[in-house]
């Protein structure tokens, strides 16, 4: 269940604790803070560290459910943040999202992480590796998340963006603007965008409440105030990443559109040579019909040349309308 529980003092991390319990009370008592992480821990797992830090029973259903969109709630005691990293899968050309659940309090951070995607390992390395940026507490582990997880957005963003522009060359390219499973992928791309938009755009109300937004006239509590250049940074980049997919979202239905236009052109001239195909095909058949209703007082019925005549007069006939066709570009 714990991933890893450390103390940090001055940006720096102390030895201990061997049982979690008695790590606030070190913390606190030596003017630090404790950062413990969770892996999908179950309910009762989850009620030891609930009652030692006095986490909002509200707060810990979300943690403990999952599946929640990206938000920012302030209870009494606590700060509850919910993230959701992205990561890409070149195998399959898609977009996975993980959740990372944040409480920020006194003197702790308890972070629970669902799913593969999620950068904490690497954010605890970071940080311990920046002791200046460490020793400002509680809230640059909440911005070193943040950051983490803007970041992936950024790397996930320009993935989509290449895939877009290869997907765009198919698509109006002339083998692959005809093949059946076109608007299949086409409309899969369109669920990768939408996966990706429900990870970053509900997180731009939190990061901006976070960076002290003009409409948000409270203080966030247990945030740093020297640290909302830091988070304002963060929802820059996650504003820029927000622009691009909205860019791309309106690019795919864009080509989506192009493609469905390419389908009916394709459609229109098929009918077209089918129509002058048998519109040729019906003149020996008149022609034909009309020999064939066995009369006995027809014109030229009994003369010699008649079959070779009739027969050439339809080659004729045939070849006009053929270059009729060609020229107009039905065939």
């Amino acid at each position: 269940m714990i991933v890893d529980c450390g103390i940090y003092r001055d940006g720096h991390r102390a030895e201990g604790p061997e049982d979690f319990s008695d790590a606030l009370d070190g913390a606190r008592a030596a003017g630090g803070f404790v950062w413990i992480g969770l892996y999908e821990p179950s309910a009762d797992e989850f009620g030891l560290v609930t009652e030692e830090f006095g986490l909002h029973p509200l707060a810990v259903e979300d943690a403990l459910k999952a599946h929640q969109r990206p938000k920012l709630e302030v209870y009494d005691d606590s700060l509850f943040l919910v993230l959701k990293p992205a990561s890409y899968e070149p195998e399959g050309d898609t977009v996975s999202t993980g959740e990372v659940m944040v409480f920020l309090g006194d003197g702790f951070v308890v972070t629970v992480r669902h799913g593969e995607g999620s950068p904490l390992g690497a954010v605890r390395r970071r940080l311990e590796q920046e002791p200046e940026l460490l020793a400002k507490g509680p809230t640059s582990v909440l911005y070193a998340i943040a950051d983490a997880a803007v970041d992936h957005y950024v790397e996930v963003a320009t993935e989509l963006q290449t895939d877009l522009e290869e997907l765009e060359t198919d698509v109006f390219s002339p083998e692959g603007g005809a093949a059946r499973h076109t608007a299949a992928r086409i409309y899969a791309f369109k669920r990768q965008i939408l996966e990706f938009r429900r990870a970053t755009g509900p997180l731009t109300m939190p990061l901006s409440r976070l960076a002290g937004s003009p409409v948000s006239s409270t203080p966030v509590p247990f945030v740093h105030e020297k640290s909302r250049p830091f988070f304002r940074d963060v929802a820059d980049h996650l504003a820029r990443v927000n622009e691009s997919v909205e860019g791309l979202d309106r690019l795919v239905s864009d080509i989506l559109s192009a493609h469905l236009a390419q389908m009916s052109v394709r459609q229109n001239d098929d009918m077209r040579k089918i129509s002058a195909w048998a519109a040729m095909a019906a003149v020996p058949t008149m022609i034909a019909g009309i020999y064939g209703m066995n009369f006995d007082h027809m014109p030229e019925l009994h003369w010699r040349v008649s079959y070779p005549a009739v027969v050439l007069l339809m080659a004729v006939l045939e070849v006009l309308l053929y270059r009729l066709f060609k020229r107009r570009g039905w065939l």
